[in-house]
Order: C-alpha cells, then structure tokens, then sequence
C-alpha cells in the first residue's frame, strides 16, 4: 500500500512537471504560436515607430474576420472581393496622397496587345536626363492576384521612388481575380504578366534599357517568380536577367493547421489573416491546386533549375513569411543564386506601405532592389 502511494505521488510530480515544461515551451514560442491570444500591439518584436502608424490608421490589434467562408459560393467569395478593393484603395490614398513624387521622374503610360487578344496597359517611370542604357523593374503590384491597380497611389509613389534611383520601372496593368480589373482567374494575370515582359523585351532599345529585374510584393511577388518561371517552359528565360520578390504570397496552403509554415500561426491577424488568404486563393486556381505556375512554392527542382538570381525578402511578422524562406531553400536545392532577407520588426510589404513612418527600412529597401539590379552581369 505505501508503495502505491509513493509511485502514486512520484507519477503526479512528473506529470505536473512535463506540463509545466510544456507551458514553459510553448511561452517561449514566438507570437501566436506561444500565446493565441496575442494582439500585434503586445507583440514585442514590431517596430514602435511601424505600430504607431498602424495603430493611426486602426491597422493595429486583431484584423476582423472576413464575412465570407472558403466554403460559399463563387459569387459571394467575388462580391466579398469587389467590397473590399476599394476599402485597401482608400486606406492607400489616406497614406499616400500627401507624399510628394520625386521630380526627376518622367512618365508615359503605353497600350499594349497581350498573348490573349487583350488590352493591357502599362505604366513607364524613367529618370530625366539619363543618355545610356540602365536596368529596367517589371514591377507587378500586390493584392493576391486579387484586387488592386497599377495606377493605385501606393504603386505610383513606388514606381517613381525606385525610378528616381536611377532604374527604368515599368508596372503592368494586369487582370485580377476581382475587383476592378476583374473577374479573371489564372492564368489570365499571369499571361499578361508574360506579355508585359516579351514587349519590354523587344523594345529595350528604345525604353534604355540594359536588362530587366522582375520585382513585386505578396501576390506581385508570386507574380514576379511566376513569370520566370513561364519565361522558361516558354524557352524565354534569357528575357529575365533576375527576380526581386517581396514576402511573395506563393504556397496555396493558407490553412493555419499546416505545421511546416509556422508562421501561418504565429504571425495570423498581425495585418493580414490566413482565412482571408484562403478566400483570395480559392478564386484563383481552386483551393486545392499546387500548380507551380499558380503556386511557385510547390514548383519541382528541376522546374527552378536554370532559372537567373533571386533575392527573397520575406517580414518577420507576415504569416506568409515562412512559405518565402521555404522557396528560396528550394532554390539553392536548384542551384538558382539566392540572397534571402529577413525584415525585422515588419509586418507584410511594410517597406513598401510605409515610407515616412519607417524611412530607414523603406530606403534601404529600395537601395537594395537598385544595387541587385546593377550587380547583376
């Protein structure tokens, strides 16, 4: 009987060790993953200066949830769309409209026929009084292949910023899932994409150009290293003489309960949510799809093999940022020249959306996005 009791009091102390260490461990995970019920604000890797915009803006806590399940129909998943474009549009114009464009940018805007017959235009920001030829950007916005426009105040100001550096940046008008450049799942964004790219191509003589860098964030970034891979099934690759892709929202697998991409967990509401991915991403090639050319994270080795240098930035704080990490592993696995950073402090496309509240990242941002370019032989 006393031995009962002394094992009986030993296998109590040992579980309530093992849970008290498992607490412990789980305390000492990073955001959402250590604690559910953390809000962006108490998280104590932002940068102050970051949450104080956001938190100006109500861009703060826990994003609401969206009104619309994976599981509605397609109708009311694209009216979910439709209703939320102009809510992203008018938050940009808030930040933007009281920035003043660099005054050494010339711009053109130019209609071009793509691959399918349609109309696509684009947008071309060049420094004055430039005599020889410079990089060119095909910078392929965000918004999840879903929403959004080139000509939105956010993309202008970052056409001219990067122009202004002394890089040729052209931006493409490219059809959307939603929105008002919709309703065109893929592969129609992309093609247009593809056909931006061929008419820069040909027409480098004339444009000034001495190679081209494709570069986009979150769904542009999906774009930008989807492109090249389309360039090179088409036999095309040697168009891209490199790839800039910002927290590229490539993996399709926006389900939180996908243990690989932890981040998916750790960092959910902190600006962008995974449900609402999720929505974004079943309009645009099904729910279930791991097409590469849709989806670049699940592309094959020997799809990424041949392909030109990449440079992957990824935020510390974007659910999305463990999927970029994971490709640009892939990549090197393919023998691609890869330079992976890691933003500190940021939640998704933060350089790109906040200029004057962290001037510091968003410079260096760009400076870096013109050195890659100029590096490239």
């Amino acid at each position: 009987m006393q031995f009962k009791i002394i094992y009986f009091l030993l296998l109590s102390s040992i579980l309530i060790s093992c849970d008290l260490n498992q607490k412990k461990q789980k305390q000492e995970l990073p955001g959402r993953l250590g604690n559910e019920d953390l809000t962006l604000n108490d998280d104590k890797r932002i940068d102050q200066n970051l949450l104080k915009a956001m938190i100006s803006i109500g861009l703060d806590g826990v994003q609401p949830a969206p009104n619309v399940k994976v599981s509605d129909s397609y109708e009311t998943k694209l009216n979910y769309l439709n209703s939320i474009e102009p809510v992203y549009q008018q938050l940009f114009n808030s930040i933007f409209s009281s920035y003043k464009l660099p005054e050494n940018v010339e711009t053109k805007t130019k209609k071009i026929i793509g691959d399918d017959g349609n109309e696509i235009t684009i947008y071309i920001n060049k420094p004055k009084d430039v005599n020889n030829n410079i990089p060119a950007i095909l910078h392929l916005h965000g918004g999840g292949m879903a929403i959004l426009t080139a000509n939105d105040s956010n993309y202008i100001y970052w056409r001219h910023k990067l122009a202004s550096k002394g890089l040729v940046v052209i931006g493409v008008e490219f059809r959307n899932i939603g929105g008002a450049m919709g309703n065109h799942p893929f592969p129609s964004g992309l093609n247009d994409c593809l056909s931006a790219l061929k008419w820069v191509y040909n027409n480098k003589k004339e444009l000034g150009i001495s190679k081209i860098i494709i570069s986009g964030e979150s769904g542009g970034g999906n774009l930008s290293i989807a492109t090249a891979l389309r360039a090179k099934k088409e036999g095309i690759i040697n168009y891209v003489d490199g790839v800039y892709a910002q927290c590229p929202y490539i993996s399709n697998l926006y389900d939180k309960g996908n243990s690989d991409l932890k981040s998916l967990v750790e960092n959910d509401t902190y600006f962008l949510r995974g449900d609402s991915s999720n929505i974004m991403a079943s309009l645009y090639d099904g729910i279930d799809s791991k097409n590469p050319f849709a989806w670049p994270y699940h592309a094959e080795i020997d799809l990424l093999k041949g392909l030109p240098p990449h440079i992957i930035t990824v935020n510390e704080l974007d659910p999305l940022r463990d999927e970029g990490i994971a490709f640009s592993k892939k990549l090197e696995e393919a023998g691609v020249s890869v330079i992976t950073k890691i933003i500190k402090g940021t939640v998704h496309a933060a350089e790109n959306i906040f200029p004057m509240d962290i001037p510091e990242i968003h410079n260096k941002a760009v400076e870096d996005i013109k050195n890659f370019s100029y590096s490239i032989e």
